[in-house]
């Protein structure tokens, strides 16, 4: 059961590169700035990363209407809310991808998932954590994952 899952999920991520191939080579890429689309091909990435390791993805690129900002990916782990933050690089530089996640960027992660929880269903407050992924997207090369569980708390104090 578990192989015909990973058939169906890499099913699909071929069918959805194969169908940004197609729109590219027709001149219907999108419109989002070079920086922009690396994002958003990072967060792919990383999607289906996560549901090869059994994660439950409920939201991508989540936003609260009234809060600047958004969380790229929520997925379960089992019981375990995840709110991911995806940092995409197409070269290796210096400092790694996952130092993008300052301390203004963790505040902006936690007011959001705040604001998340607050509209499931009232008693229903599950365990969270807050994790960052970084994906190198370097031409050429195949893409490369790292996944930090549990990367910051909900205080700075917390993890100090």
């Amino acid at each position: 059961m578990e192989c015909l899952r990973q058939m169906r999920i890499s099913g699909l991520e071929r069918a959805i590169a194969g169908l940004n191939w197609l729109a590219g080579r027709r001149g219907r890429s999108s419109a989002l700035p070079a920086h922009l689309q690396t994002g958003v091909a990072g967060e792919q990435t990383a999607y289906f990363y996560l549901r090869r390791k059994g994660y439950a993805v409920v939201a991508r690129r989540w936003l609260a209407g009234n809060l600047p900002g958004d969380l790229d990916l929520i997925a379960w782990q089992k019981s375990m809310l995840c709110f991911i933050e995806v940092k995409t690089r197409t070269v290796h530089d210096l400092s790694p991808a996952e130092i993008a996640v300052d301390a203004h960027k963790r505040a902006t992660l936690r007011r959001l998932a705040r604001q998340y929880l607050r509209q499931l269903p009232e008693g229903t407050i599950p365990q969270s954590r807050f994790d960052i992924m970084s994906v190198y997207l370097v031409p050429g090369q195949k893409s490369e994952i790292v996944h930090f569980e549990n990367a910051f708390g909900w205080s700075e104090q917390a993890r100090q």
